[in-house]
Formats: structure tokens, sequence, C-alpha cells
């Protein structure tokens, strides 16, 4: 780490270093420097993102696109160069690093008011204004398929096929319940391929702690943790953030009694992300709360698929971990939908203006 530093343009020499933020993907560090300034040094971990290079081309390319329209440099991530020019370094045991400068400012876990989620919401929102007009085709699937739900239940299928763990007999209330549901699942992708959706800029980690909120005002800053910036659809971006910021328990609760939809949290989000970008169609508007349901039940789809395959993929604390997940990703889906009417009334005020 103290030799990935010099590596870059970074004109001052480096005098502390600590470990930083509270990230399970990357390793990451802040650098104080001998004339007060302050930067982000992070290892990329590649085991997870298989190509760094096309990763920091997306990031470089959103960045340098939103940096033309700000006037405030905090409001967007400022990436230092390497020596060769590039936005990377690899060292001689071919690990990636990048630095960028760092922007004071806090994060949050979970919103502690309402403001705060509405701020999130901005922020998001204003990520998608400002990349309206970037052409999402050119960049890269950092994570190929990842809201791809139909290609989501292909896997799921194929794990029911071969059951290598002997567990789908403990799970047929649940592969009944997401079976139901397949055709419905797979309709954003399907607009998507026809054109009926526009292919956008997606950030794709659309939780709270990824919003950078000013010391003094609380307001929101800038997006961070760039890492998972593709070609997609509004909806992934807006869907996932009402599954994690609006409902009422957490993503593994085992007491379902606790999971459902807060409609007010959701009546908040939507105004932020509204009043944050102003560019999307009012198909996408009408189609908001879809969004919100897909994404929460293509999750429980990846849940049970793990689970099917002796949980190789997330992280589990005890043996039923991802059943228990799956469990309540579906006891949202089912509280959104007993109260679909009153997400869509929320949804038609937008539509109207």
């Amino acid at each position: 780490m103290q030799q990935a530093i010099h590596h870059f343009q970074i004109m001052s020499q480096p005098v502390h270093c600590r470990s930083f933020g509270h990230g399970n993907i990357n390793y990451t560090f802040q650098i104080t420097t001998d004339n007060g300034k302050q930067y982000i040094l992070q290892r990329i971990n590649t085991h997870v993102f298989k190509n760094p290079v096309q990763l920091m081309q997306n990031v470089i390319a959103v960045t340098q696109h939103i940096r033309r329209k700000v006037d405030d440099p905090n409001r967007v991530l400022n990436f230092v160069p390497a020596l060769d020019g590039s936005y990377y370094y690899r060292d001689e045991r071919r690990r990636y690093w990048r630095c960028y400068e760092f922007v004071g400012g806090f994060c949050l876990e979970a919103p502690e008011s309402d403001a705060d989620f509405y701020e999130s919401a901005v922020a998001f929102g204003r990520f998608q204004e400002q990349l309206s007009d970037f052409p999402a085709e050119t960049l890269f699937e950092t994570i190929p398929n990842f809201h791809n739900t139909p290609d989501r239940y292909r896997q799921l299928h194929i794990a029911m096929d071969e059951d290598a763990c002997d567990r789908l007999q403990y799970v047929q209330r649940e592969i009944d319940f997401i079976m139901e549901r397949e055709q419905e699942a797979g309709t954003i992708q399907r607009m998507l391929e026809s054109g009926e959706l526009p292919l956008r800029v997606t950030h794709n980690d659309t939780k709270l702690n990824n919003v950078l909120l000013d010391m003094k005002t609380r307001k929101a800053l800038c997006v961070l943790d760039l890492d998972t910036v593709m070609p997609g659809s509004s909806l992934f971006d807006f869907g996932d953030s009402i599954r994690f910021g609006a409902a009422t328990a957490p993503e593994d609760v085992q007491e379902l009694s606790r999971m459902s939809l807060d409609l007010h949290r959701f009546e908040v989000y939507t105004k932020g992300y509204l009043d944050g970008c102003h560019s999307l169609t009012k198909r996408e508007i009408e189609l908001l709360p879809l969004g919100a349901k897909i994404i929460t039940l293509e999750l429980a789809v990846r849940f049970l698929t793990d689970y099917l395959e002796s949980d190789h993929y997330f992280k589990t604390q005890y043996s039923d971990h991802n059943l228990v997940r799956t469990r309540a990703q579906l006891r949202l889906v089912q509280d959104m939908e007993a109260k679909w009417n009153q997400m869509q009334k929320i949804i038609e005020n937008y539509v109207e203006n």
C-alpha cells in the first residue's frame, strides 16, 4: 500500500495512512499528505471484479461526464491519474489500485429521519439525471446479467434440478410462490429488449451508505461506490432502494410479521428520486412500483438458488441463513402486492404532474 500511493500523481508527500470505512469488497485506506490534503486509496478486489481495467473505464467515463455538469467539485468523485496517465496502478503482484480525492462528509448505514432518506433519493435521482444523455450501451457489464431476472430464474431451475444438498424438499412453498410470478418477473427485461424502456446508466448498489452527505447541511453531495455502474433500467435502482430502505425489517429477519413495506417511506423516496431526476419517461414512472416488486423477488430467487447450491455466494452465519433471507424477501413481495393500489396511487400523483 505504501508503495502504491507513490504511483499516483498526488503532488505531495504521504505522512499518514489508516484503514477507512466498512466496505466488504475492496480494501480502502485514507491517506493524509504533508500539505494536509487527503486521498482515498483502494485495492480493487479482483476476485469479485474480474476485469478491473474495464471497471475503471466505466468509472472514469461516468465521473468525467458528470464533472462537466457540476460547479461544485464535491458533487462527483475526482480520481487521481497514475504516473503513466491511466487511472489505476497494477503492482508487482498484479493487484490493482486506484486513488481519488477525499471529500469531507459522512455516510449513514440507515436513515435517521425522513430527510435522510429523501436526500439519498435525490442523490440517486440526480445521478440518473446527470447521466441521462450518456450512451449507456458503451459501458462494460461489470457483472454480466446482474439484473437479468429471467436468467436468475434459469439458474434457480438448474439448482432445483440438481438439488445438490437435498434441500429442495424443504422449500416447496417458496418455490410455488416464486414460480407463480415467473412471467411477471421478466417484464422489465423484456421491455428493455423490446425498446419499450430506455437503456440507462444504473448504479446497482443504491443503499444509503453509498450517498455522501454534507457535514453541516446533511444534504446529498454525491454517490459513492461506482464499481457496479452498468447499462440497465432506472427501475432497477429505484426498486433496490425501496427494497432496502422502505422495508420495516432487515433482509434476514426471522420473525416474518415484522417485515412489510413502509408506504410513507415509499412516498418519501419517490418524491426525492423524481425531484432529482426529471428525465424519466411516463412509462418508467408508472412502472416504479413494479421495479420494487421485481427487484425484491429477484433477490429472493438469488437467495434461494444459493441455498440450494450450498451457500457458496452469499456469506451466511448459520445453515438456513439464505432460506431465512428468501422468506423475508418473499414476505416483502407479498406485502407489496397487498398494498399495490396504494403504491400506484402515490405514483399517479407524479405521472399526472
